[in-house]
C-alpha cells in the first residue's frame, strides 16, 4: 500500500506570537517551528497502515527550507521518503494555492490513500485536505477518529464524531482522510530512526518542476487575503468571591452576577 502524508510546519503552541509592524503577519524571529500536531496523527496512522499492509509512506511538505526538519522527523518515525516543495513564488499561498501545489506533486505519484491533519493550528482554516481531494477527483472523509481499511486494501471505513453519536462513512480507495486528535497516539522517533532518516530519499521540487503557472499560487493566486491581524482583548482580572460560609459566598456570587456582570 502506498500512503502519502501531507505535512505542515507551524509555530510551537508554547511560542509567544507577536504581530509584525505591517499588521498583517507575525514576527518569525526566534520562533520554534514544529510539525503541525494534527499532522502527527496522520503520520502515525500512515505508519500503522504500512505495518499492517506493507508498502511505503511518503511525506510531502510545502514551505521553506526549515520544513526539512519536520519532514526528517516523520522519516525518523518510520516514513520512507520525503518531498519538500520550496519556491519563493509559493510565499503567500492560501489553502487553495497550497492544495494546487500538493496536487501537482501527487499527480505523478502512485497512492492508495492520502492522510492529512484536519487543520493547521496556525490559521485553523481546515481547507487544504478537502480542496486537494477535489483537485485530485477522489473521495475525502474529514475529522476521522477511527480508521479501518479492508483486508484487500480496496475500501476504507472511517468513524467521526457528530453531536450525540458517531458517524460511520465507507469509501472506496484511493481516498483522502483528515486526522482528528484521538485517532491514535503518535510515536516518538528513536535514535536508530533518526540516524536512518538522514539516508532516506529526500527530493526538493520547485515551481518549474511542477509545471504550475505562477499566477495560480502565492499571493497572486490567493483567494483569501489577510487585511489585518489584531491581538485578542486582554482579559480582566478574576475576582474572588468572599464569604464566611458556602451560603454567604453563594449569596455574594449571585449579587455580583446581577449587579456587576449583569447576567441575572
Amino acid at each position: 500500500m502506498n500512503i502519502l502524508v501531507c505535512l505542515k510546519q507551524v509555530p510551537d503552541t508554547e511560542t509567544q506570537i507577536k504581530i509584525a509592524p505591517d499588521g498583517m503577519s507575525i514576527v518569525t524571529d526566534n520562533i520554534k517551528w514544529v510539525m503541525n500536531p494534527y499532522d502527527e496523527y496522520a503520520v502515525e496512522e500512515a505508519l500503522r497502515l504500512k505495518e499492517k499492509f506493507g508498502g511505503e509512506v511518503t511525506i510531502i511538505g510545502v514551505g521553506p527550507k526549515r520544513l526539512t526538519e519536520s519532514i526528517r522527523t516523520a522519516l525518523a518515525m518510520g516514513a520512507d521518503k520525503g518531498i519538500l516543495v520550496d519556491d519563493p513564488s509559493f510565499t503567500g499561498s492560501d489553502s487553495l494555492g497550497t492544495a494546487r501545489i500538493l496536487a501537482a506533486v501527487i499527480k505523478d505519484l502512485a497512492y492508495d490513500i492520502i492522510l492529512c491533519g484536519k487543520q493547521g493550528v496556525d490559521d485553523d482554516y481546515g481547507l487544504v485536505g478537502s480542496s486537494l481531494a477535489e483537485l485530485l477527483g477522489i473521495p475525502q472523509i474529514s475529522i476521522v477518529l477511527e480508521l479501518e481499511v479492508s483486508e484487500d486494501g480496496s475500501s476504507v471505513k472511517a468513524h467521526r464524531e457528530v453531536e450525540g453519536g458517531t458517524l460511520v462513512i465507507e469509501s472506496s480507495l484511493p481516498a483522502l482522510i483528515t486526522a482528528q486528535k484521538g485517532l491514535n497516539e503518535p510515536r516518538y522517533a528513536s535514535l536508530p530512526g533518526i540516524m536512518k532518516a538522514k539516508k532516506k530519499p529526500f527530493d526538493v521540487k520547485t515551481l518549474a518542476d511542477l509545471g504550475l503557472d505562477a499566477s495560480e499560487v502565492g499571493e497572486r493566486g490567493a483567494k483569501i487575503r489577510i487585511m489585518q491581524i489584531t491581538p485578542p482583548k486582554e482579559r480582566q482580572a478574576g475576582k474572588i468571591v468572599e464569604g464566611e460560609t458556602p451560603q454567604e459566598k453563594a449569596a455574594n456570587l449571585a449579587r455580583l452576577l446581577h449587579e456587576e456582570a449583569k447576567l441575572i
